[in-house]
């Protein structure tokens, strides 16, 4: 049970949609002998029962983020299991090591990328070269206020509002100091990286699959993100306007 659980906590900390965290738990407990079981995800909360005398057990998941590497490699492993390489207490140790692995990608590279992708994201919107620059700045500050924010302040919302907030006033200064051509379209770019895009595909494959609850769950969270980055740069372009 404490494998299963551990398999799923990672997946569903990592993004990956409810099914799949159900269906691998499942399979893994299965494969090491505990047929019949149940398991129920919901984005925050875990819960496994082995339709036997041992009582069910929940996790809670307060965290969530985005890596696929280590939803890829806790697939790895119930394939290893499943085939026949690993026992139980290997697979524990295993996914141990996997969640205290540190994230794939550091915080400074994930800030690199997000400014590159903002200026790229400018130049798709139909902006001009001159909005390249100043959207890969506007970008890579907002995300790295993002991320720092919500260190610092566990509201996800305020972080997202305050980084949108951020991402308008740079981008209003720019074109005031005549650095870049159109306003929406280094808005546009540079906000494109706090936009739920994995939230919202997994929200839909969630209800298509018949996870209502979760589906709905994400579809909300992913409505209060479109919601927060909105009102930020709506804040800043009424004041300027």
């Amino acid at each position: 049970m404490d494998t299963c659980l551990l398999a799923g906590k990672i997946m569903l900390q990592s993004g990956a949609e409810t099914y799949r965290v159900e269906d691998t738990m499942i399979r893994i407990a299965e494969t090491l002998g505990i047929p019949g079981s149940h398991s129920y995800v919901t984005p925050t909360v875990i819960m496994f029962s082995t339709n036997g005398t041992d009582p069910a057990k929940l996790i809670r998941i307060a965290e969530r983020t985005t890596d696929l590497h280590k939803i890829a490699q806790v697939n790895l492993v119930s394939r290893r299991i499943s085939s026949g390489e690993l026992n139980v207490n290997e697979a524990y140790e295993l996914l141990k090591v996997i969640e205290a692995a540190p994230g794939e990608y550091s915080v400074r590279m994930r800030i690199i990328a997000a400014a590159i992708a903002s200026g790229c994201f400018s130049i798709m919107f139909q902006g001009s070269w001159a909005d390249f620059l100043p959207a890969v700045v506007a970008g890579g500050v907002g995300y790295a206020a993002s991320l720092y924010l919500h260190r610092w302040v566990q509201v996800k919302f305020f972080a997202e509002l305050s980084a949108a907030f951020l991402i308008g006033l740079l981008a209003a200064i720019f074109i005031n100091w005549g650095w870049g051509n159109q306003l929406d379209k280094i808005i546009i770019g540079s906000i494109m990286p706090l936009v739920p895009g994995l939230l919202i595909t997994n929200a839909i494959r969630d209800l298509m699959a018949g996870h209502l609850v979760s589906g709905i769950s994400k579809g909300a969270d992913a409505l209060l993100t479109a919601f927060a980055t909105g009102s930020g740069v709506a804040i800043v372009l009424t004041f300027i306007y």
